[in-house]
Formats: structure tokens, C-alpha cells, sequence
């Protein structure tokens, strides 16, 4: 069959987002923080932007000093430090030492450091320890065997080392505080633990029980276990005491810096405040009016006399004019978008915004519900509403919470209200002998809510609740 060439026309209807609207979505998804920061950004790098200058009254007004500032910060005279009033009589080239925070919080790494200092180690051991405690993990688990670690020492430091020496630091680690660390797995955690423990029965049976019969102390057989080790529940009910005292992430508690954590925090995107039936909704956010800047608003007639430096300067200033200009416009896109969305949110969800925390009071709600309010298309929707959060006089709350599907279509019941109900039965169960997912699917169902147990099944396991076997106590 001879080959032939064919020339044919065909049309293809297709969609494609503008530079305008992409960088508006990519806007969209940023959360207060980063628009703040993108808003910084685009200042310092477009001279054609800038922020509108507020009232010279206001900038007049202010004429605090820096020690006036830091001084404002008491609540009282009294709670003044002395250094702060001292009259600093000096001359310029005199040195002044003022006390400064130190922040004395230490790491997991540092803490071990410190602690093997303390030994009369040789060099090669040392390096030995170190690299053992190098690789631990954040809950002071060790993530390697003993021959790799004597491979990648050898390799990276030229010493030969056995697996013997690494064993012996190794050891050494592990007797190191917080007891646990060094660990292989949750079992080794547990008796390390354990040895450390004043002699007692409930100390001898828990060691016992974690070193052989840890499979049926981690299912909750407790009968066979009473079986195994011939004792009653009274002293199994001791030994697990002793063991739910342990700790099972030793390294997690190590590390945290308080100045870190206290300013580690949720900024919200938006407030709710409620007064009577009334509800005002705002949108929070540092970021300032911008305008364009006041030399670059002209637009410069091009001169056919010009030369090419003012060609190219008049090209500048439009290109820099048009960048500042379509940044503003995606700014108000993305604030009205947001108000909007939220707006939507709050009038579906007006009874759990007026009537307090609540979370039986929130609506089944989906994308599509908020879609029929504003008309945005659900891409926007959902990146108008992911990492941002609602202030409330109660509490601040992921939009992400709003968003539940109905069980069924034909019901107005939400998924907060049957994880509510789901959670109450489960808490009121005899923890001897707990619910099977069966028996709480038939409760459900008495009270109202038309439900399948696979649905059960995966709501308890959303609530993170394990099976009725493994929430059995004595």
C-alpha cells in the first residue's frame, strides 16, 4: 500500500488562563503572612509602586525615642529595671554593657553532647559517640545498624573502626538522659526504661511483659497474657501502669525553643464578630493602600526626536507603570474574592457562628454551596479557603471545618454532627468491653441517623479511635 501525505483542517476549542489570572490564583492561595511579604517584595523591587501616604498629622504626632519605647513596655515604674534609669555619664568611647536575654533552651544533639563530655573518651571514641548520636532522630530513635555506622566513620574520617568500638559507644549512649534515647524501636525504648526503674513486682512483670510478650501487650490480649505470666488482673493492672508511665518519644521533649514556640501562632485571615442577631464580618491584613508612584503616572509622549536612552527610559517607566498597576488590580481581586467566599461561608453557617463552638450546629456544606452564592468557579473556592482561618469571640477555625458532606442527599445532617454523636457513644461505652462498630452502627440508628457501618467504621477512624479490641482496659 503506497504512503500518502494528507493536509486536513480541524478546529480545537481549548482554555487557557491569562498571566493575569495565574499570577491572581497563585495570589489567591497565599495566606495574610505571605501576602504581606509579597506585597514587601514588589515595593522594594518596582519603583513604580507605592504605598499612599497617610495624614502629615499622623506623622507628626509620633516622636517617641527608641528608650522611650522599651520603657513603655512596664507596666509601672516600679517594674523598671534599674540599669534602664541609670544616667550613662560616659563618653562615647567608654564600653556599656547592658544585660541581654540568652536563650538557655538546648537540642537533643547539645543535650547528648554535654552529657558524653563528662566521659574520659579517646579521640577515636569520641568521634565514634558523636556520629552515634548524630544519627538519631528527633524522638532519639537510632535509624542505623552498627556495621554501617562503622563503614561511613571508616569512610569519611580515614579511621578504622570496628563494629565492636561502635557497639561499646553505642552503649554508652543509650545509659546517656533522657532514658530511651539510642533505642532501635518502641520495645528496646520501653526496657531501657524499665531498667532504670527501682526493683519492684509491678517493675518485674512490666519488664517481662514488654520483653516477651510484647505482641500481646500491643493487641490487648489481656486474658492470655494474665495466662502467660500466671497473675491476676490486679497485677497485670499494675505492670500497665508502670508502662503507660513510660515515655515513648524521649527525644521529643528536648529541643523545643520557647522563644520559637511562643511565636509560633495562627494568623487568622478573617473575623467574625456577633452582636445580637447581627453579624460583622472583616477581613484582617497588614497590608497597605498601594498607588502608583507620583513620577510615573504620566504617560510620556515618545518624541520623534528622541534619542535611544530616552526610548528606552520611556519604555521602562511603562513597563515598570503596567507591572504596578496589574499588581494592584490582582491585590483587590484576591480581597474582594476572599470577603466574598467568606461571606458565602457565613450565611450558610450563620446558626454555628451566632449560637457559639458548637460544632453540631455546622450545615452540611461543599464546594458547590458556596459556588452557587458567588459564582466562582470550585478551583477558586478551594484556594480562597485552604491554610486560612476565621476569628471568632471563641475560638479561631480552618474554613477547611465548614466544608462536610451529607451522608446521603436526602438528609440535612452533617458529618460534625454524626462524629459528635459517634464520639459520645464511644465515650460512654464499658471500656471492659467496648463497642464493635456493629453494635454502635445500631445505636446510631436508634437515635435517628440513617448510617452504614462501613461509614461508621471510617468516621471512628477520622476521630483517630482504634477498633473495640484495641480500646479494651482493665
Amino acid at each position: 500500500m503506497e504512503e500518502a501525505l494528507n493536509l486536513s483542517l480541524q478546529q480545537k476549542l481549548q482554555q487557557k488562563l491569562s498571566p493575569l489570572q495565574v499570577r491572581f490564583v497563585r495570589m489567591l492561595e497565599l495566606n495574610g503572612p505571605e501576602v504581606e511579604d509579597e506585597v514587601k517584595h514588589a515595593l522594594d523591587d518596582n519603583p513604580a509602586l507605592d504605598v499612599a501616604e497617610e495624614s502629615e498629622h499622623e506623622e507628626s504626632d509620633f516622636n517617641e525615642s527608641a528608650e522611650d519605647m522599651q520603657l513603655a513596655d512596664y507596666g509601672s515604674e516600679d517594674e523598671i529595671p534599674s540599669y534602664r534609669l541609670e544616667a550613662r555619664n560616659h563618653s562615647a568611647s567608654d564600653t556599656y554593657y547592658e544585660p541581654v536575654a540568652v536563650d538557655s533552651s538546648s537540642t537533643l544533639l547539645e543535650t547528648l553532647m554535654s552529657q558524653l563530655a563528662e566521659h574520659d573518651l579517646d579521640d577515636t571514641q569520641l568521634t565514634v559517640a558523636q556520629y552515634v548520636i548524630g544519627n538519631l532522630d528527633d524522638n532519639g530513635y537510632l535509624r542505623r545498624d552498627v556495621g554501617s555506622m562503622s563503614y561511613d566513620i571508616e569512610a569519611q574520617t580515614g579511621r578504622h573502626v570496628t563494629t565492636r568500638q561502635v557497639r561499646e559507644m553505642l552503649d554508652l549512649v543509650r545509659t546517656l538522659d533522657p532514658a530511651g534515647v539510642g533505642a532501635v524501636d518502641l520495645r528496646d525504648c520501653l526496657l531501657i526504661q524499665l531498667k532504670r526503674k527501682d526493683d519492684s513486682v509491678a517493675v518485674r512483670t512490666a519488664r517481662e511483659i514488654v520483653a516477651h510478650y510484647f505482641d500481646l501487650f500491643s493487641k490487648k490480649h489481656y486474658d492470655r497474657l494474665c495466662a502467660a505470666l500466671d497473675i491476676t488482673q490486679e497485677n497485670l493492672r499494675d505492670a500497665m501502669a508502670v508502662i503507660r508511665s513510660l515515655n515513648p518519644k524521649p527525644g521529643s521533649f528536648i529541643g523545643g525553643d520557647p522563644a520559637e514556640e511562643r511565636t509560633r501562632h495562627i494568623v487568622p485571615d478573617f473575623a467574625v464578630d456577633v452582636e445580637g442577631r447581627d453579624i460583622t464580618l472583616s477581613l484582617l491584613n497588614n497590608i497597605p493602600e498601594l498607588q502608583i508612584e507620583e513620577t510615573f503616572r504620566e504617560d510620556d509622549v515618545e518624541r520623534p526626536d528622541a534619542t535611544s536612552r530616552e526610548r528606552e527610559a520611556s519604555l521602562f517607566i511603562k513597563q515598570k507603570r503596567d507591572e504596578a498597576t496589574e499588581f494592584i488590580k490582582i491585590l483587590r481581586m484576591r480581597q474582594e474574592t476572599l470577603f466574598n467566599v467568606m461571606h458565602a461561608i457565613v450565611k450558610i453557617q450563620r446558626d454555628f457562628f451566632l449560637n457559639g463552638d458548637d460544632e453540631t450546629l455546622i450545615r452540611p456544606m461543599i464546594l458547590k454551596d458556596v459556588a452557587s452564592i458567588t459564582g466562582y468557579d470550585l478551583s477558586v473556592i478551594s484556594r480562597a479557603t485552604a491554610a486560612k482561618y476565621v476569628a471568632t469571640a471563641r475560638g479561631v477555625y480552618p474554613l477547611k471545618m465548614f466544608f462536610n458532606e451529607r451522608p446521603k442527599d436526602d438528609e440535612d445532617t452533617s458529618t460534625h454532627e454524626i462524629l459528635a454523636a459517634l464520639k459520645a457513644v464511644i465515650d460512654k461505652e464499658d471500656k471492659r468491653h467496648p463497642l464493635s462498630d456493629e453494635a454502635i452502627t445500631s445505636m446510631l440508628v436508634e437515635k435517628g441517623y440513617d448510617i452504614a457501618r462501613r461509614t461508621v467504621a471510617k468516621y471512628r477512624e477520622k476521630l483517630g479511635l482504634p477498633v473495640a479490641r484495641l480500646r479494651r482496659e482493665l
